[in-house]
């Protein structure tokens, strides 16, 4: 009987690694760096290299795993496939095939890596005890994650829960990366805040402590709102009715049990759900509208939590 697991979340800077028992305990993590250069062809023989160093460490043999879980930055197919993604500088790589031959056939599972992080709070965080959550990652961009009845809902091209390109206004003239304009990205991420407040303070009468410079940031304004800045206060309502409206809207499709809120801007704590929720009550359809709002519990682990869960 396999004793041990892997979860293995994959991001554009560092690879985080976790070992799991087959009971879901985490054992150790550590990371690596993301070699991305050369279209990202050494990401998955370095991540290969770094399992079998741990296995040979630790004293045991992949007769012993279970099974490698791992989370990428793009879209997922069924097949285990990834069919982009460009902050590894991949086009369509056979994420599961070619990682699992790498590690003398286990078995390799593979997620959305915000899809997984919203499976690993399911499991171990802000939504423990529920099997319909949707998990919304509020960092450089806007990521989500949407279970369905314990399940990962990927989609059928692997791109279900890409919450963050959502349009939210048809009147944006400022380009989303994504090549759209008025994406929820563009509002409710921590650039997106920032973005927002600058333009706002172009036309600002309101006195603030807040300055339209380089150390302009989605935590100084919400930490300025914590303090009674009306200028940051408004920018937070802004975030909130954007997101809170944009949350009710995906109620209506996926009807969860709980929205976990996660990602850097989430650590300004309970005023992100306390505005988020404001907005969306009115919003929600009434059969959604008890809806509970949670913050992350995991942090940078929810990723190689939700991986391994996924071979567990």
């Amino acid at each position: 009987m396999a004793n041990y697991a892997f979860g293995i979340d994959v991001g554009g800077t560092t690879v985080k690694l976790g070992l799991f028992t087959a009971e879901g305990e985490l054992l150790d993590k550590w990371e690596i760096p993301t070699r991305t250069q050369d279209h990202g062809k050494n990401v998955l023989p370095d991540i290969a290299e770094a399992v079998r160093g741990k296995a040979k460490e630790k004293g045991f043999s992949f007769e012993d795993v279970k099974g490698v879980g791992i989370a990428v930055p793009g879209p997922v197919l069924d097949d285990g496939s990834c069919t982009v993604c460009v902050n590894l500088g991949w086009g369509h790589v056979e994420v599961s095939k070619d990682l699992s031959a790498m590690l003398d056939g286990v078995r390799v599972e593979v997620a959305n890596d915000a899809g997984a992080a919203g499976f690993g709070e399911m499991w171990k965080g802000g939504g423990r005890g529920c099997s319909n959550v949707v998990m919304v990652t509020l960092g450089t961009g806007v990521g989500g994650g949407v279970v369905v009845n314990g399940q990962n809902v990927s989609g059928a091209h692997g791109s279900a829960a890409e919450i963050g390109h959502m349009q939210v206004s048809w009147d944006e003239t400022d380009v989303c990366n994504c090549g759209k304009k008025g994406c929820l990205e563009q509002y409710t991420s921590a650039n997106g805040i920032v973005r927002v407040a600058r333009r706002a303070l172009k036309t600002n009468r309101i006195p603030t402590c807040l300055k339209d410079d380089e150390n302009l940031s989605a935590k100084l304004i919400f930490d300025a709102a914590k303090e009674g800045d009306e200028f940051a206060m408004g920018q937070v309502e802004e975030f909130g009715k954007v997101l809170g409206r944009a949350l009710a809207a995906i109620a209506t499709v996926v009807d969860p049990e709980v929205f976990v809120i996660g990602g850097g801007v989430s650590r300004a704590g309970h005023i992100v759900t306390d505005v988020v929720r404001k907005y969306y009550i009115p919003a929600a359809f009434q059969g959604c509208r008890d809806t509970g709002f949670k913050l992350a519990e995991l942090g940078n682990d929810a990723g190689i939590y939700g991986a391994v869960k996924l071979v567990l």
